[in-house]
């Protein structure tokens, strides 16, 4: 398979990065910075070096691509929301259907409070929402698309290797989930790149 990645150099990102070079695919990864992944460098992944928010960058690296792995993470602006569009519309042009992204919990339904997402109800801790904002303008660029898409959404995500058995639920965070490490969402994001169990879904992942 040929997976094309942005965020690739983010804690998420580079583990699956790692897991797909490992499994014999082929991976492109947009980076500003190609030092990053320099030790991975090898024939079966391609740097691209180029800002997510640049049309011609962004059509090198899902050129010849299958599917697509976005780990953007937000940068106290809006580069993620602005990025997702001129993703989705490359992908539309180049005709490919299959994308996972990155989210947060905060975008999953409330339980206390029908109606509002988590980052909108007393179950958030956080006071600033900005980062939560972002992730639900790419729910709803997501959601608006043809494409078939799936939004991982973990909770509190410390760095650590997979330590396997978290839950997963679609629509909303395990009950009582606290954390999931970086190495078990990396894990099941890639997992989903061959599964449809999750089209056109988030999904809350915790322990």
């Amino acid at each position: 398979m040929n997976i094309a990645i942005f965020g690739g150099t983010g804690r998420v990102g580079r583990l699956i990065i790692e897991r797909a070079l490992q499994e014999g695919h082929t991976v492109t990864a947009l980076v500003r910075t190609p030092d990053k992944l320099r030790d991975l460098a090898g024939s079966s992944l391609q740097i691209v070096e180029g800002n997510v928010l640049d049309s011609d960058a962004i059509f090198q690296t899902l050129q010849g691509s299958d599917a697509v792995i976005s780990s953007l993470s937000t940068d106290g602006g809006t580069t993620l929301s602005e990025s997702i569009p001129l993703i989705l519309e490359t992908m539309i042009k180049l005709e490919i259907k299959r994308i996972v992204a990155i989210g947060t919990a905060g975008v999953l339904n409330s339980r206390t409070e029908p109606g509002l997402l988590r980052y909108q109800s007393s179950e958030s801790r956080r006071t600033l929402t900005r980062a939560a904002e972002e992730h639900h303008n790419v729910w709803r660029l997501l959601e608006g698309s043809v494409l078939d898409w799936t939004l991982v959404c973990p909770t509190y995500l410390p760095d650590g290797p997979s330590e396997g058995s978290y839950r997963v639920e679609t629509d909303y965070l395990p009950e009582d989930g606290k954390r999931i490490t970086t190495g078990d969402t990396a894990a099941f994001a890639y997992s989903q790149l061959s599964s449809d169990q999750y089209l056109r879904s988030r999904v809350g992942i915790a322990y």
